[in-house]
């Protein structure tokens, strides 16, 4: 590291670096119930961290310092990091030095002197609802027509879709129970026209059970009767994408939806308690698209 003065350090190793992530990520998993994805970001990111200490020989936490973990956020910029990456990994080192104070394996921490890099906040990509009617009006199977009709009109994310088990669907109440991030329980509402096609699906799904010879608990199955997964969703939405000249995923579904309910006059709150959001201003975001696209119509037709 370029200027860092070498100090004296008491260990030679890393070795108790990587024991404190060990036990550190166990309590994210056990305390927080974080989903696999998300350990495994925690994780990744720690990592980088103490290969970047040990790089610069730095063995003893009591040797980091602001001076230390500015010239780390220098690296991350010098490695082209974008803004939302950088603030990620610090607050990952955060999250796991305060650990490290309340266990009290270490005595200071570092990070509190340290400034969040300014992000600029960027509006999420949706699609205008002709452009969600020319994605339905494509020639699509049963099982892609469900898969983008819960995406759009109950509003899930991707994980929470491929995980819905059979028991997570009432389609009498119309209603499903799905998990979101930190394991986080919600109820959502099925539309009408999702609730026939799913109807429609248990059929299809009985007959690929009884070819697979399986009965398992998963909801949306494959050719082979296992779970759809994420892979198989995100090319989906790709390829569906196609009819409209756009590049799509299924969170640009998902964007979708939160923003023509509130276009349509919805309340903010039940548009946060529909999306899972734990606090209100994630939701608020999409206010701003809605005014930003009520501007470009406004210009749009003045300009005419």
């Amino acid at each position: 590291m370029e200027n860092m003065e070498k100090l004296p350090a008491q260990n030679t190793d890393n070795s108790y670096f990587y024991e404190y992530l060990s036990e550190y990520v166990e309590y994210l998993c056990l305390e927080r119930g974080l989903s696999e994805n998300t350990e495994q970001a925690y994780r990744r990111d720690l990592v980088f961290f103490i290969e970047f200490l040990e790089e610069n020989q730095v063995y003893n936490f009591g040797l980091i310092n602001r001076f230390i973990l500015n010239s780390f956020i220098k690296k991350m910029r010098g490695l082209n990091y974008v803004s939302t990456s950088i603030t990620r990994k610090i607050a990952s080192l955060r999250g796991w030095f305060r650990w490290m104070i309340a266990n009290e394996l270490i005595d200071h921490d570092p990070t509190l002197s340290i400034e969040q890099p300014k992000i600029d906040k960027k509006l999420p990509k949706v699609l205008t609802i002709s452009e969600m009617e020319k994605i339905f009006s494509q020639d699509l199977s049963l099982l892609e027509k469900i898969i983008v009709e819960l995406l759009y009109a109950s509003g899930l994310r991707v994980s929470e879709l491929i995980n819905l088990d059979v028991n997570n669907i009432n389609l009498e109440s119309g209603y499903l129970r799905c998990f979101g991030k930190g394991s986080k329980e919600r109820v959502v509402p099925i539309g009408k026209e999702a609730i026939y096609s799913l109807k429609k699906y248990l059929k299809e799904r009985d007959l690929i059970l009884k070819k697979n010879k399986k009965n398992p608990a998963e909801f949306f199955l494959n050719e082979r009767g296992l779970r759809i997964s994420r892979q198989e969703v995100y090319k989906t939405i790709s390829r569906l994408g196609k009819a409209i000249n756009k590049h799509i995923t299924p969170h640009t579904i998902r964007h979708s939806f939160a923003t023509h309910m509130l276009e349509n006059g919805a309340d903010l709150r039940i548009v946060q308690e529909l999306l899972g959001h734990c606090d209100v201003s994630t939701t608020q975001l999409y206010t701003h698209v809605s005014k930003k696209r009520l501007k470009e119509v406004y210009f749009a037709i003045n300009n005419e």
